[in-house]
């Protein structure tokens, strides 16, 4: 017989509902594929209920992606570190060729 602890669910590092800052993981990622891609450009995304700060990396190519940071001055930090001019979404928006990349790739894959 298997014993399951009836609080055993409390004692999980991660449990739902609880939100995750931003990791070692999330920058090592940002790291790698800013340096892989040209033209560069950050937009960071405020703080939800749901979601920590992300930020947003987009390439000169509209290609994108998305991970958590620590905080809008972490965004800062990263972008100035690396020559990337960091952008709040809330203020500016998302730039036309993020949308077009997507709707290019939503399209490639049928």
């Amino acid at each position: 017989m298997v014993e399951v602890g009836l609080f055993s669910s409390l004692r999980r590092k991660n449990r739902p509902g609880t939100m995750r800052g931003a990791s070692e993981r999330d920058t090592k990622h940002l790291e790698e594929w800013a340096a892989t891609r040209r033209g560069v450009e950050a937009y960071v995304e405020p703080r939800t209920t749901v979601t920590e700060t992300t930020v947003v990396l987009i390439a000169h190519d509209g290609e994108w992606t998305r991970r958590r940071i620590g905080s809008p001055d972490a965004a800062q930090s990263f972008g100035r570190k690396r020559g990337i001019p960091v952008y709040d979404v809330a203020k500016v928006g998302y730039p036309n060729r993020m949308r077009e990349y997507t709707r290019r790739m939503k399209k490639a894959q049928g």
